[in-house]
């Protein structure tokens, strides 16, 4: 990976053949633009807007001489660079002149939440879209597999759809800052050694956000009708930022402790192997802004 880092930091052009590659690459492989947009953010956190919207650029145009040499439509290749690079460019612009990462992700989050908003504004009934795209994408898998419960599967995904624009909306802000984050790290790595640890370590969210977020999660509970259902969307959203913010109170925390070389992975083995603990995370990083969590299990855990 400091290869790679290194390789992109050579010059424009190196940087541009890397985003517009692995964003092709990314259609059957998506892993791949969160390099492809880590590419985009590395050139602007180290070397200004300016230079990150010309390697953006750029990698639009090759992208779509790309694709127009692979006989793929080039109008498709310069709108998925766009979307992919704009927002990961703007976000590195707030980090490198903020030097916050927690801000960062915190206005990626209010990105992700305007978007759910706009979408339920121009589209008042999205559940019924989303029901209708499910059950084309589910048919193939009933019609393979004539035991499976039909029935069953066709309610849950009815009962997802009401949540699939937070969904849609919160993958894309995973997507968004996993990119940012290896960007980070790769400037880390060339230029400030163990300077991305110490800042995720140091993740902490701002109570007037955390205010916001127990007030949209209260409303999701008490309303009814289609504005629980925004609010229940906004939740999984918002949800995304307190998932990192949990994650490196934990982190932090076990890091002190005296089998830290096995808490460690331990944690991240677990958020990969079972995925509903993010729950409890996500109320860790919630806490936190008010607790100070790591100081608390710190203390527990190095006695």
């Amino acid at each position: 990976m400091q290869f790679l880092a290194a390789y992109i930091m050579k010059g424009r052009l190196q940087a541009m053949t890397v985003a517009a590659t692995l964003a092709l690459l990314s259609l059957l492989f998506p892993p791949a633009s969160i390099v492809s947009s880590a590419s985009v953010a590395l050139v602007t956190l180290r070397r200004g807007a300016s230079e990150g919207l010309y390697v953006l650029l750029c990698a639009c145009i090759a992208a779509a001489v790309l694709s127009a040499v692979l006989g793929v439509g080039y109008q498709f290749a310069l709108l998925y660079g766009a979307v992919l690079w704009t927002p990961v460019w703007l976000i590195s612009i707030v980090l490198r002149v903020g030097r916050n990462l927690a801000v960062a992700i915190e206005i990626a989050v209010i990105l992700g939440v305007i978007a759910v908003l706009v979408f339920y504004g121009y589209q008042p009934q999205p559940a019924q879209v989303w029901s209708q795209a499910l059950a084309v994408m589910i048919q193939p898998m009933l019609d393979a597999t004539p035991a499976a419960p039909a029935e069953q599967i066709k309610q849950s995904a009815q009962v997802f759809a009401h949540f699939m624009t937070g969904a849609i909306a919160a993958g894309t802000v995973y997507g968004l800052l996993f990119g940012l984050f290896l960007a980070r790290w790769w400037q880390a790595l060339l230029y400030n050694p163990g300077g991305f640890r110490a800042e995720f370590l140091a993740l902490r969210g701002h109570k007037q956000l955390g205010l916001a977020s127990l007030a949209v999660l209260a409303a999701a509970g008490l309303a009814s009708g289609a504005v629980a259902e925004v609010c229940w969307n906004v939740v999984v959203v918002v949800f995304v930022l307190y998932t990192f913010i949990g994650t490196a109170v934990l982190h932090a925390s076990f890091a002190v402790a005296k089998s830290a070389r096995f808490m460690v992975p331990l944690l991240y083995i677990t958020l990969l192997l079972i995925p509903h603990v993010m729950v409890v995370i996500a109320l860790c990083g919630l806490l936190d802004t008010w607790l100070d969590l790591r100081n608390k299990i710190s203390n527990q855990t190095t006695v």
